[in-house]
């Protein structure tokens, strides 16, 4: 018998319960037990979200792996008490949102609909945007989210330039590295894509000096973490037309405080989080697949590496 404890918040019970236990039988698993309360030395394995209620990991010592249902997994990484192998959730679902999302956004600024949705400029007012191939895009974060963002960008000819901590190598992206690439990645750059995941190494990512490196009057994009922005120097290089807007689906505090600046500015499009959230029927398949692997002693998918935070 392999027990498996559901630790996330109780609002996706009901929505998960059947889902797992459909994508168990799927995965040819028998013999699972799925609950929200088993004592903790029963337990094998451990479904979580950082909002669960569970915040000791200690009792649970025959636990084999922690399986994270979202891909962000800042707030649980810091958890000493954390010592068994967490995976991250990498799901089709959420992948395909988010290049939804970032190509979606990117189009909009590069063909400049919001001049005409909003009837900026006059009622005839024709500004004929670029083709793609002379529109240079950066992508911050190279992992699966940000390659697949990354390569669907590519795919409608637009210059795609990709920046990551550790190098990548990616068909039609031209890819940099460490601190001396970031510069090199961001300079000239008139529309940038953030996906990079929150750890010390990325916080404030974008402050003045980075913002002073892309093309006067360029677009930020960010839907990873709102860690990775300075605020303040943010709405500065928009107040200087440094940069011309952001649209922001990630912020320091959520949901976004209604006093923020953001809500007001011109030149910001706020949406509440929404590029990519995990897809209940993908991400239980996920889950099944590395509770199989678990079970034949195989390497489980997504690990977490704890000393890098993501």
């Amino acid at each position: 018998m392999t027990n498996v404890l559901f630790a996330a918040e109780t609002k996706l019970w009901p929505v998960y319960a059947p889902l797992l236990r459909a994508a168990f039988a799927e995965t040819g698993l028998g013999g699972i037990t799925l609950e929200t309360d088993l004592p903790p030395e029963e337990v094998d394995y451990i479904v979580y979200s950082p909002g669960s209620t569970l915040q000791d990991f200690t009792p649970y010592t025959r636990c084999k792996a922690v399986l994270n249902l979202w891909a962000g997994v800042e707030n649980v990484t810091r958890n000493a008490t954390l010592t068994q192998p967490l995976a991250r959730m990498v799901d089709p679902g959420m992948e395909q949102a988010m290049v939804e999302w970032v190509t979606g956004h990117t189009l909009r600024h590069h063909i400049g609909m919001d001049r005409y949705i909003h009837g900026l400029g006059g009622a005839w007012s024709r500004i004929i945007p670029p083709l793609a191939p002379d529109r240079p895009v950066t992508v911050l974060g190279l992992g699966a989210l940000g390659s697949a963002c990354a390569r669907a960008l590519a795919g409608l000819h637009f210059p795609v330039r990709g920046w990551s901590r550790s190098p990548k190598d990616i068909p039609g992206v031209t890819c940099f590295s460490g601190e001396d690439g970031l510069k090199a990645a961001l300079e000239g750059a008139q529309i940038v894509s953030l996906l990079l995941p929150s750890t010390p190494g990325t916080r404030h990512i974008m402050t003045d000096e980075t913002f002073a490196l892309l093309a006067k009057g360029a677009v930020l994009l960010n839907s990873g973490r709102g860690a990775l922005v300075d605020d303040e120097a943010l709405l500065r290089a928009l107040d200087s037309g440094q940069v011309s807007h952001a649209t922001l689906d990630v912020f320091h505090v959520e949901p976004l405080p209604e006093e923020h600046p953001f809500w007001s500015h011109p030149g910001v499009t706020v949406t509440p989080h929404i590029s990519s959230e995990t897809r209940p029927p993908t991400a239980s398949r996920v889950i099944a697949e590395n509770v199989r692997r678990g079970e034949a002693e195989e390497p489980f998918l997504h690990l977490v590496d704890r000393a890098a935070g993501y």
